[in-house]
């Protein structure tokens, strides 16, 4: 392809491995977003096809935090069957989402952990952190995994297209 004006600032195929394969940019040294100096958001897209729970305790955020959780079916986002436990504030209040949902952690506000208990159909799960990496400044930040994640090769990537 051709050099372009703008096309530096389009990132192709962010993946990552971990629990679920993620679309995840951000600004921390290894990752994709880091070519650019001040990208000022962390994101991570999971499908979640099992229930698993994030290894994060209660935490907080330098930054806002925004979770879409939203059914697979791009026609119905609604079209929804799983169960995730989130708990909110110091004092550990749990809610459970079995809609579709926003959730919104405003700076600083504790919350964690977070475990996907039932997942009878598989779903979108966004996280978008207002930040330019995902940090931890209260709670438990030894289970933070460290950056680079594991990438997709050229190779798995051309295998996950033919599924």
């Amino acid at each position: 392809m051709a050099k372009t004006k703008y096309g530096k600032y389009i990132i192709r195929e962010p993946l990552e491995k971990g629990n679920a394969p993620s679309l995840h940019i951000c600004a921390e040294k290894g990752c994709a977003g880091a070519v650019f100096p001040s990208f000022p958001v962390e994101v991570q897209l999971l499908c979640i096809t099992k229930p698993i729970a994030f290894p994060h305790q209660l935490h907080t955020h330098d930054g806002d935090e925004i979770f879409f959780i939203f059914g697979r079916n791009p026609k119905n986002y609604f079209d929804f069957d799983a169960e995730i436990e989130i708990c909110i504030g110091k004092e550990r209040e749990k809610h459970i989402i079995n809609t579709t949902s926003i959730v919104y952690m405003p700076k600083g506000l504790l919350h964690g952990p977070v475990a996907i208990t039932k997942v009878n159909k598989p779903f979108q799960w966004m996280h978008v952190l207002l930040a330019p990496k995902y940090d931890m400044k209260k709670g438990d930040i030894a289970n933070h995994p460290s950056h680079p994640r594991k990438k997709y090769t050229p190779a798995e990537i051309k295998k996950l297209k033919k599924r």
